[in-house]
Parts: structure tokens; sequence; C-alpha cells
């Protein structure tokens, strides 16, 4: 069994908000800090030279000296930052985004530093040149693991590299992705499966280019027998020939076949564990029942959070 890192490095120190702020030369690309945030904050030239004089005279990023002096939050210098690296981030509102979504949310915390990590390692296991490659089922043993945390929080790394990303919520047992980002739940994965087009299923988020979301619908009151049909296993080819990027969220292995017969069918599995909560006794029974299926085990994610 491979092991890709921990949802949590304690040696990845977190960095500053404004690690990347240089001073000073604003003139001559709208791309530079102080461009951007003149427009984020409204501020004049003279601002400017206030936040350049400032910044250096207590030998302060320029940044941290434009909070100081008062002329921007810390919310716009992370939104000035992002722009200039193309970089989708929303501040923190929560009638908007449930606060579960760091990597959207706190792009710049330990948390995020280690989902992009883990999207890394997932990556450089990921053959290119094979097919379905691109998808990848994510399962555990119990509820309460983390599981959906990390699905959507590894959808938002995917879609900030520029890629098509879709997050299929396929935990048609206790969905959860609709409340997350949040999304419009009356159809969805159920929908498809009784017969209704993928295409009016599947939500485009407009605060993250490059993400879209298909949310269970309404829950069933047969779900194994719903993903056990062959219009599932048709709509993981269809989806893996559409997106750069397929994340698949499962119904914990504690509550039936689900999350077998879904990684059977997507082609690659990463398990999430609880730390301090998953018995090793269930891991070895999951992982087992897993190479019962033609899924291939690409690593394990222990949660910390």
């Amino acid at each position: 069994m491979s092991s890709l890192t921990a949802s949590r490095f304690a040696d990845v120190p977190e960095p500053s908000v404004v690690d990347v702020a240089e001073t000073p030369a604003f003139h001559g690309s709208d791309q530079r800090l102080g461009e951007l945030l003149r427009q984020a904050a409204g501020l004049s030239d003279k601002d400017l030279q206030k936040i350049i004089e400032h910044s250096i005279a207590k030998k302060m990023r320029f940044g941290d000296a434009a909070v100081a002096l008062g002329f921007a939050t810390q919310d716009q210098i992370l939104q000035a930052l992002t722009r200039q690296f193309h970089y989708a981030y929303t501040p923190r509102n929560p009638r908007q985004f449930s606060s579960e979504l760091i990597a959207l949310t706190q792009p710049f915390t330990l948390q995020a530093e280690s989902f992009r990590a883990i999207r890394s390692q997932l990556l450089l296991r990921t053959d290119p040149d094979a097919p379905r490659q691109n998808l990848v089922a994510v399962v555990s043993q119990s509820s309460g693991d983390g599981k959906t945390f990390f699905c959507a929080n590894l959808a938002v790394t995917l879609a900030q590299l520029g890629g098509r990303t879709l997050l299929i919520d396929a935990d048609l047992r206790g969905p959860r992705q609709h409340q997350i980002f949040p999304v419009d739940n009356s159809f969805g994965l159920s929908s498809y499966l009784m017969g209704r087009s993928a295409a009016k299923c599947i939500q485009h988020s407009k605060q993250i280019p490059g993400l879209s979301v298909l949310p269970v619908g309404a829950s069933p009151p047969n779900p194994l027998e719903l993903i056990e049909r062959k219009e599932f296993g048709a709509l993981m080819q269809e989806m893996s020939e559409r997106f750069d990027h397929v994340i698949v969220d499962t119904p914990a292995a504690a509550y039936g076949a689900d999350a077998q017969v879904i990684a059977n069918r997507c082609g690659r599995v990463l398990l999430i564990a609880r730390k301090d909560q998953s018995r090793l006794a269930e891991l070895q029974r999951l992982t087992a029942s897993l190479k019962e299926t033609r899924a291939q085990l690409i690593g394990v994610v222990f949660n910390e959070f």
C-alpha cells in the first residue's frame, strides 16, 4: 500500500499573507501588487508613496505596511496577491461558502498548503497517457473521517491549477457537497441515473473558475442499485473525457458496498483515515475489499484536521 503525505505537515511554515509582495516599482505592469492594490482599495499615487516610505523606514513588506497604515485590509491584500498570480480566492463569507473550504477562503494557511502538497503527490502518481487516470474515488471507513471535507478542498486546489475539474457527490446516503459550496440540489447524480441529461445536473461555479459540481440531487431509497447500473459507469467514462480532473465523493464503507462499487467504476481510489480515530483492523478490511475490485489504490491520507 502506498501512502500520500498526511493532511498536516509539522515542518511546513505558515507563510505570511504578504510573503510575495515586493517594493517598490508600481509602474509598467498591472500585475504588480501596488497597481492591483490601487484598484482594489482605491489608492492614489500619494497613498502608494506613503506605503513605500513606511515599508522602507520600518523594514516592512509593502503589504504589511499598507495594512499597518490603514490603507488596505488583509482581505484586500490577499485579493491583490491572488489576482497577481491568477489564483482563485474568495474572502470568508459564511453566507456564501462553508468555512470548510479553506483552500478557497484561506489559501495561505498551513491547512491549504497541506492540500496543495497532496495535490502535487496525486498528480505525480498520474500517467496522463493512460486512460481514465483523471478519475479518483475517495473512500473512508466511517462517517466523520473528513472524506467530504477532503474531496471539496482537493477539488478546489485542482481547479486553482487552471484545469477543468469536476467534483461528483456520489454519497447517495449522506450528501453534503451541495451544502459546502453551495449549489442547487434539486437535480444531480440521482436525476441523471434516472434518465435526466447530465448537462442539466452539472453546475459550474461562478466564484471558482474551472470547477464544476455534480450534487446528489434527491436522495434515493435504493442508492446501491442506482450506482450499479450501467449508466453510472457510462457517466464516469463521459466525465473522464470532458474534464481534466474528476473527484468522486463516496458513502462511508461502513454503510454498505457503495464505495467499493464506485471505486471499481472509477479505476483509481484514495483512502482517507482519521488520525487517532480510524481502527487499523477496519482499514485493513476496507483495503482488502478494494483489492477485490479493478481499482488501483493510489494512496492513503491520514486526516489530522
